[in-house]
C-alpha cells in the first residue's frame, strides 16, 4: 500500500489550541503518512452568499482535501456542551457541495477540552453532525483529554501514558480502517 493520506481539522482556530496539539500526537502515532491541515478559516455559511457567488473556494479545497483522504482525524474542543461553531459551519459549508466525501470514510475523533470530562458531549455531538455524511467512525478508544490546560506542556507534550495509550491504539485502528 501507499503512504496513506491523512486530512486533519481541528475544531479550534487558535495556533496554540490544545485539539491542534492533540492531532500533532495522533499523526506521530499514526506513523508514516502524508498529512494536509484542513483550513477551517471558512465565510459563515449564507445561502444568500452560495446563491450569488457560488460555493467559496477555501470550501472547494476542504472538500477536496477530505475526498483526497484515505482517512480523516478530527479534534474539537467541547464548546458549551457541544462542537465549535467553526467546525460546524465546515460541516455545514461541505454538505452543499456535490458529492460525499465523507461517505464510508474512516474517521478518527477526539477532544480535549479544559473540563472534567474531557470533552464526552461535544464528541458526542460531533458524531451526530457527521451521522448525515456516513463516514466510517472508528469505534474508539474514545481520546478525552479532560483539563487540557494541565496536560499538555508548553512544548505540546502530552506525559500522561493513559491518553499515549489510547491515541497510539485509536490510530492503529484508523490505519486498519484504512486497508
Amino acid at each position: 500500500m501507499s503512504t496513506p493520506k491523512i486530512t486533519t481539522l481541528c475544531g479550534s482556530l487558535r495556533r496554540a489550541s490544545y485539539n491542534r496539539m492533540l492531532l500533532a500526537h495522533a499523526v506521530r502515532a499514526f506513523g508514516p503518512c502524508d498529512v494536509t491541515d484542513g483550513d477551517l478559516r471558512l465565510p459563515l455559511y449564507d445561502g444568500d452568499i452560495e446563491a450569488a457567488d457560488g460555493i467559496p473556494q477555501a470550501v472547494t479545497t476542504l472538500l477536496q482535501q477530505i475526498a483526497q483522504a484515505d482517512a480523516v482525524i478530527i479534534a474539537s474542543p467541547e464548546y458549551n456542551a457541544s462542537i465549535s461553531g467553526v467546525l460546524k459551519n465546515a460541516l455545514d459549508w461541505v454538505s452543499r457541495v456535490e458529492g460525499a466525501p465523507w461517505k464510508h470514510k474512516p474517521v478518527a475523533l477526539m477532544c480535549a477540552a479544559a473540563g472534567r470530562s474531557g470533552g464526552a458531549r461535544g464528541l458526542s455531538a460531533l458524531r451526530l453532525c457527521l451521522a448525515p455524511f456516513r463516514p466510517m467512525i472508528v469505534p474508539g478508544p474514545e481520546v478525552l483529554v479532560a483539563a487540557s490546560y494541565a496536560e499538555f506542556g508548553k512544548d505540546g507534550s502530552l506525559a500522561n501514558e493513559v491518553y499515549q495509550k489510547a491515541i497510539a491504539e485509536l490510530m492503529a485502528d484508523l490505519r486498519a480502517a484504512i486497508k
